[in-house]
């Protein structure tokens, strides 16, 4: 419930009542808490009230004269979908009240009503609507500050991952990821959401190496004032705000250990409280995580619980580093060229062969964020139509390449990278070995040798 000591964001309130002295008294009571007022006397009215201008509430009443005010609110919401429209009525009755929701309407006040009721109905609608107005504009500048992520590739590694991101998708199964720093873990448990059935639901983000144990668990699980110093007011946390949903934990290898057995009592029976409150709660939430280091073996220095490490590990997605799917640079590289052109105003016609060959041929130790950066430092450099060398970060040039034939570098290092592309093109180790004419043992050994 809004809390009624607060002062809500100015509204654009439309009032349509058949009643003089209704539409006084409530226009006088809205506009008395800030809010601009339009109010009129009929059906008609309100239609062309509603089509010349944006209005964010309507009390509407339910009779109009000889028209029913329950024909109003889906010829309003046509015209204006986020409309909240407030039914107030002197005949009060559930049936009325079921049918006006079921209509579209938010709330529904009896008249004779109070300051304080109309109070409260207004601040329930500027509480919502500041809500969707915050939302849209995080999803605005979500869309200018992050390139379009099209899922596609030619690598059988990546392919595979693609395939079995997209069958898990559409379940509920908890999901891990893991990769190396940067490969596009958070990119794709966005993507697990939207081919979700959540997808209509929110997606959170928790970094859990960003916060303390204590503002952790807060951040998951919520809190209720005076919870600890510094808890003013209440917090319902990501698991109530994403209701629905999905919840993304990065780097949960970070999770402090007393906020471990919480968070595995949540995946097994979707209860928890929060910090400071005894009420045990519920929640339909769907956990994916994330992490780049391997959690067997913080298993085994006991930095990390096992039953935890296997409620988390139900389906555990390997995203390969973009080292090792070098035919995707290309493609990637051109996606991001258009995305960083638009952003900064730059008519970009291409990249040249010499710049896109360094970008295919360096081995991305910081995978896709260092390719994403390495794009736009040369689309703020470039005043030309064409990204080309002088553009690109100088390491690119002199540094990490591939080895080609006939460059100065040892067979071992030759022999590194060979093994890295067939196994990359490869669909399993047997067929990589023949490629190679290698046994598989040889082959492991290499792995190993090698770090790969």
């Amino acid at each position: 419930m809004p809390d009624e000591t607060t002062t809500a964001p100015m509204l654009n309130i439309l009032v349509v009542d058949d009643e003089p002295n209704i539409r006084k008294t409530l226009s006088l009571c809205l506009e008395t808490e800030g809010h601009r007022v339009v109010a009129v006397s009929n059906f008609q009215d309100a239609l062309a009230e509603a089509s010349g201008r944006s209005f964010d509430a309507a009390f509407v009443d339910l009779r109009l004269g000889t028209d029913d005010g329950m024909d109003l609110i889906p010829r309003l919401l046509a015209s204006t979908p986020w409309l909240k429209i407030v039914i107030i009525t002197a005949y009060s009755s559930i049936e009325t009240a079921v049918e006006a929701m079921r209509r579209g309407a938010a709330d529904y006040i009896s008249k004779p009503f109070t300051p304080a009721q109309v109070k409260l109905a207004v601040n329930k609608v500027a509480e919502v609507r500041s809500l969707e107005q915050k939302l849209a504009h995080l999803q605005e500048e979500l869309g200018r500050s992050q390139p379009e992520v099209v899922f596609f590739s030619t690598n059988p590694a990546m392919q595979r991952v693609i395939h079995l991101a997209r069958q898990v998708a559409s379940t509920d199964a908890t999901v891990l990821l893991r990769g190396e720093s940067g490969t596009g873990k958070t990119v794709l448990a966005r993507q697990l959401h939207y081919w979700s059935r959540r997808v209509a639901k929110p997606f959170g983000v928790i970094s859990c190496p960003t916060l303390s144990a204590e503002l952790l668990e807060s951040e998951l699980f919520g809190h209720v004032k005076g919870a600890f110093t510094g808890a003013i007011r209440d917090n319902p946390g990501r698991i109530a705000v994403c209701e629905g949903g999905t919840l993304f934990l990065d780097e949960v290898s970070d999770l402090p250990i007393p906020v471990q057995p919480k968070l595995l009592r949540f995946l097994q029976d979707r209860e928890y409280e929060r910090m400071g409150d005894t009420r045990t709660r519920k929640a339909d939430v769907r956990i994916i995580s994330a992490t780049n280091v391997a959690l067997e073996k913080a298993v085994e220095v006991g930095t990390f619980r096992e039953d935890l490490f296997y409620r988390l590990n139900v389906i555990q997605i390997e995203i390969p580093p973009l080292r090792d799917r070098p035919e995707d640079v290309a493609p990637l590289a051109e996606q991001l060229i258009a995305f960083f052109g638009r952003k900064h105003h730059r008519p970009f016609t291409g990249i040249t062969d010499e710049a896109l060959e360094a970008l295919k041929t360096y081995s991305w130790p910081g995978n896709l964020r260092e390719l994403r950066n390495a794009i736009e430092r040369a689309a703020i450099l470039c005043e030309s139509d064409r990204i080309g060398m002088d553009h690109l970060p100088g390491k690119l040039a002199h540094s990490n390449a591939r080895p080609r034939i006939g460059d100065a570098v040892s067979l071992a290092r030759v022999e590194e990278e060979h093994i890295r592309s067939v196994l990359a093109s490869s669909k399993s180790l047997q067929e990589a070995a023949d490629v190679l004419g290698i046994d598989q043992a040889t082959l492991w050994r290499r792995r190993k040798q090698y770090g790969i």
